[in-house]
């Protein structure tokens, strides 16, 4: 076969792509846009507040994430029950991710309420001055608080949110967090700085802001799936029991307990890493939190190309379309790649502009312009592998991926970053390339895992 019948779709093929995952990127665009401003303006007030907010989070996200990891098992069989018209099924899976998601919810506020001292002091260096542990401590627990609030409407509106993209109606979301980001940016202006007569209230204005936005977002996505029986026919009779079989109950968990794992300890890994370079001081964290800010930003595209690989694939191997699934794979992973390496040349001019946005020292604005620059590098590399992942996932391979992500993490990058950072002298430049380019190795790992062939398989079976 040759090159481009492999790997280059027709027009229609994009076209039908681009339909779907636009409203994707753009409204995880949007949600990045809103974190970016948040921290853009919290960065006016000060690099301690600054840090006490990235700190934080840090810990947010690993929540983040494991929630999106809990919806992802569901998901699977969701997608391929929807390919099956299924639509009983459907309804069980999304009973699982609300049932799954009350229970991460619970857990996460409950650790972030009696560890919040302990966890932000974790990223406080012994380098850094008294006064400034100190008070990077103390802005962190006022943030902390509101921010748990927080978790309620995330964790819910993701249950939702999952269910409705695996109908192909990826627009709701999309306008779920427009909707909100308008409400975002106002409330942080009043209530970060004190204007039209409201309190300055720092940077517990600013985790106000985020809480309110993640109500609403939530809220028009599920005030939509509720109002759209026809669009949405696994809703009908969704509450009147919380009732699963118990048969797709345990293929579930089979499946669903190493995404959320996995999810989880990646995360938990990235937060870890996070830590070690903290260990270099608290100029390093300032630095990372605006790089990350702005690659964060562009990485909507790649991680939204991956979601809709896991769609798309997933909704043609539950149709029993194996060969169809394997050529979609194809070319959804070149193109996944594609736009990263385009993504990658739009984010380089930033490198030396962006940082310039924040109240901050020259030396973090310049150690955070080169971490922009190998991070923009690195954007190829991470949608390939992304892309990977989802591709294996899409295909019920939940014990590929838990290796695929969780050893790669714990097995290398962690012991990397580890050494690095407390038992040699490098400068954090090459040190933070280092580990950041270590991902090479996850690419080949992701191409001979995606090239075998074993995630082509229909967990959900085909009618008659």
């Amino acid at each position: 076969m040759g090159f481009r019948k492999k790997y280059i779709g027709n027009r229609a093929f994009y076209g039908s792509v681009l339909r779907m995952v636009v409203p994707m990127i753009l409204q995880n665009l949007v949600t990045n846009l809103v974190s970016m401003i948040d921290n853009i303006m919290v960065g006016q007030l000060g690099t301690e507040q600054m840090n006490a907010v990235s700190i934080v989070n840090q810990y947010i996200f690993v929540f983040n994430i494991t929630v999106f990891g809990a919806v992802s098992g569901p998901g699977i069989f969701g997608a391929q029950f929807f390919g099956k018209k299924d639509y009983e099924g459907q309804k069980y899976t999304v009973r699982f991710r609300l049932m799954i998601c009350a229970v991460i919810i619970l857990m996460g506020a409950l650790l972030f309420s009696i560890f919040d001292d302990q966890l932000i002091a974790l990223f406080l260096a012994k380098k850094d001055s008294p006064a400034v542990r100190a008070e990077t401590l103390r802005y962190g627990k006022e943030y902390l608080p509101i921010m748990i609030a927080g978790l309620i409407p995330f964790g819910i509106g993701q249950a939702y949110a999952s269910a409705v993209r695996e109908c192909g109606e990826t627009k709701i979301p999309m306008i779920g967090a427009f909707s909100a980001v308008g409400i975002n940016v106002l409330l942080d202006y009043v209530l970060i700085f004190g204007k039209f007569g409201a309190p300055a209230l720092g940077i517990r204005g600013a985790a106000i802001a985020t809480a309110a936005a993640k109500v609403i977002e939530a809220g028009v996505v599920i005030i939509w799936a509720h109002t759209h029986h026809e669009r949405n026919r696994y809703i009908t009779g969704l509450y009147r029991s919380m009732k699963i079989p118990g048969a797709l109950a345990a293929d579930i968990t089979k499946k669903g307990i190493p995404l959320l794992v996995n999810e989880f300890l990646w995360a938990a890994g990235m937060a870890i890493i996070a830590q070690c370079y903290s260990v270099r001081g608290l100029d390093v964290v300032a630095a990372r939190n605006i790089s990350g800010t702005i690659t964060n930003l562009f990485g909507a595209v790649y991680i939204q190309l991956g979601a809709c690989i896991s769609i798309l694939v997933g909704a043609r191997l539950g149709a029993n379309k194996l060969k169809d699934a394997r050529d979609l794979d194809n070319k959804l992973l070149f193109f996944s790649v594609a736009a990263a390496a385009l993504v990658s040349v739009c984010v380089m001019p930033l490198a030396a502009v962006f940082p310039m946005a924040y109240k901050t020292s020259g030396e973090i604005r310049s150690l955070a312009t080169y971490m922009i620059v190998i991070q923009a590098l690195a954007i190829p590399l991470w949608s390939y592998t992304n892309a990977c992942y989802f591709t294996l996932r899409s295909g019920g391979k939940t014990g590929m991926t838990f290796l695929f992500d969780f050893g790669y993490t714990w097995l290398l990058m962690i012991p990397l970053a580890y050494v690095l950072t407390r038992y040699t002298t490098l400068d954090i430049r090459p040190l933070f390339a280092a580990v950041t380019f270590s991902e090479v190795v996850k690419v080949v790992i992701g191409y001979f895992m995606v090239r075998s062939d074993i995630w082509i398989n229909n967990i959900v079976g085909v009618e008659e």
